[in-house]
């Protein structure tokens, strides 16, 4: 059985972001369980977007999407909307977000 990652990311968007976001290419969506994704979904706070991804593996799914002509034509049209990503520090940087508590994890380990 294989376990799947939950990711989390934060990113800041400019105006526009969330009208070019409705739906994302379906040639896209059909990409991401060929790279291990499963699940995505977008929460919104202003201009800040939260983003939970679950995935056999973060770092494989990322690298695989970086060759995807889909996501490629994906990112030039999404990526003038995003203003940055933000890293756990809060600094710029796409890696996922720092695990504070996890109702499931706290579950588990009381059994």
């Amino acid at each position: 059985m294989t376990s799947t990652e939950r990711i989390a990311l934060h990113s800041e968007v400019r105006d526009g972001y969330v009208e070019a976001h409705v739906r994302i290419p379906d040639d896209l969506a059909e990409a991401f369980p060929r790279v291990g994704i499963h699940e995505w979904t977008i929460w919104r706070s202003g201009n800040h977007m939260f983003h939970l991804v679950a995935c056999d593996d973060w770092d494989a799914a990322v690298t695989a999407l970086d060759d995807e002509p889909a996501n490629v034509d994906w990112q030039a049209t999404i990526g003038p909307f995003v203003e940055v990503y933000r890293d756990a520090s809060g600094d710029p940087g796409f890696e996922p977000l720092d695990i504070v508590w996890d109702l499931r994890a706290q579950r588990a380990e009381g059994l």
